[in-house]
């Protein structure tokens, strides 16, 4: 059995030019309807009236002539002076049809009667207004039926067609009429709500523009202000309401790019000015654990943490030296970099750092290569494998792989381990700064907190992108970079 065929679902129109068109288009058309169905009814009313009286005026003459109409004296015939071609005539003698005609060019023609036919006819109410009738051998009439002198029933009727007729030529021009009047309407409705909400297209379009605005950083340059509307209608207060709204949000932008920038000059400021003394105490540590003499153990362990830390503290000064001078757009280097020995150098630094990882490599069969600087390149690598490293438990299985697009357009370099997972509230924010991993974490060495928004800045200032995926037991972050041809190797 061969399954149905779905017809397609008609869906009502969306927008609000279209709603207000087929709105305005169907009260139309249900008044046009209205009108013409009143008309119609009317005009068939006015006509049957007009038939009654027609037939009241007739009285039962004809009818009554039908008694002698077997008579073969011409004096005698049916009369049919005065009657109108297709006049109808029947006599009924207790309840029975005796003779039934109908006027043909001024004669009278009998009309054959099936018992249907006389039913019809004998349930006719004497002496009250017209009823329609239909007969097998006829089209439908109008008759009415009247007390003969010999206690007969005479039924004189006059055809229907010319009323049914003149109905359906006036249902014929009103459709012509009121279709053409749904069509200019359509058009000219169409029109008109078209220039009506243009300013609320305006609206629309400005709205648009601010949505595609990266509005999250950076300095921003909002759309110019609607032109002013009429405040007393609806789409005046709504582009009013939009226009206060922009200089509201630009402000708001304004102070928040005034207090970045100022904030970045600070970082920027504040770590110039950390690098000498940061480095001058490390310096002295140094100097004074290669002092000859015997020193007391708590001594050294001071000096040791000394140490330790200013090494830490020129880590963070430096990555936020390398932060602030990609946030006041500083360019990179731009050189052909081979990333596959990128990757094995990176990922031998990590076997050599945490043996009691485990650390794969998968790498295609020829070496891919992107335009830019390979030491910010290098580091964002080995920021992924420390991140993996110290936020994974002894044993985490990590791979790093590294492939080429299908179409050879990027290069997709990936870092999975199948640690614990990242928090799922963490995710959004994993590459902010200063973000850290919640307890859930195992961590065996503190960090800055800014590894992975240093490689989300330096992967953007190369053109490329970076997300990560987690659930626990699988972390992958992905790292996608604009691919270069590999570099002409000279000639020797």
């Amino acid at each position: 059995m061969s399954a149905r065929r779905r017809l397609p679902r008609l869906r009502p129109p969306r927008s609000l030019r279209a709603r207000l068109t087929a709105g305005l288009v169907v009260l139309l058309a249900v008044a046009c309807l209205a009108v013409g169905a009143t008309t119609v009814i009317s005009l068939e009313h006015f006509l049957l009236g007009r038939l009654d009286q027609q037939l009241s005026a007739l009285g039962g003459r004809f009818a009554a002539s039908l008694e002698h109409g077997e008579r073969p004296d011409a004096d005698n015939r049916p009369d049919t002076r005065g009657q109108a071609n297709g006049t109808f005539g029947a006599r009924l003698v207790g309840g029975r049809v005796t003779q039934a005609a109908v006027v043909r060019d001024d004669t009278p023609a009998a009309v054959p009667l099936t018992e249907a036919d006389r039913r019809t006819l004998a349930a006719v109410p004497v002496d009250e207004d017209g009823r329609t009738v239909r007969l097998s051998a006829l089209r439908p009439y109008r008759v009415t039926a009247v007390s003969g002198d010999d206690g007969d029933v005479l039924i004189t009727g006059l055809p229907l067609h010319p009323v049914e007729e003149t109905v359906h030529r006036l249902e014929l021009v009103e459709a012509l009429v009121f279709g053409a009047a749904l069509a200019a309407t359509a058009v000219a409705g169409a029109l008109w709500v078209r220039v009506s909400l243009r300013p609320l297209d305006r609206v629309a379009t400005t709205a648009t523009a601010v949505t595609r605005l990266p509005l999250a950083s950076g300095q921003v340059a909002l759309p110019a202000p609607l032109p002013p509307s009429d405040p007393d209608t609806e789409v005046g207060q709504v582009a009013t309401a939009l226009n206060r709204m922009l200089g509201h949000v630009g402000d708001a932008l304004d102070r928040r790019h005034a207090s970045e920038e100022r904030l970045r000059h600070f970082a920027a400021d504040a770590s110039h000015e950390l690098r000498t003394p940061v480095a001058t105490v490390r310096a002295h540590s140094e100097l004074a654990l290669r002092h000859k003499g015997p020193l007391p153990a708590d001594v050294r362990h001071a000096l040791e943490r000394i140490q330790s830390e200013s090494q830490r503290m020129s880590g963070l000064v430096d990555d936020l030296l390398l932060l602030a001078r990609l946030d006041a757009g500083r360019p990179l280097a731009r050189e052909p970099v081979d990333v596959t020995r990128l990757a094995l150098d990176a990922v031998d630094d990590a076997r050599a750092v945490a043996r009691d990882h485990h650390w794969l490599l998968d790498l295609p069969p020829e070496p891919v290569h992107v335009m830019g600087d390979a030491h910010r390149l290098h580091q964002v690598i080995a920021n992924l494998l420390a991140n993996a490293r110290v936020h994974t438990p002894a044993g985490t299985e990590t791979t790093l792989a590294l492939a080429l697009s299908p179409d050879g357009g990027e290069v997709q370099l990936t870092v999975t381990d199948n640690g614990p997972g990242i928090p799922e509230a963490l995710q959004a924010d994993v590459f902010d700064r200063f973000t850290r991993a919640d307890h859930s974490r195992s961590r065996t060495a503190g960090g800055t907190g800014l590894g992975l928004a240093i490689v989300q800045a330096v992967t953007t200032a190369h053109g490329g992108t970076v997300q990560v995926t987690s659930r626990p037991g699988h972390t992958c972050f992905r790292l996608c970079l604009p691919s270069a041809p590999a570099p002409e190797r000279p000639a020797g």
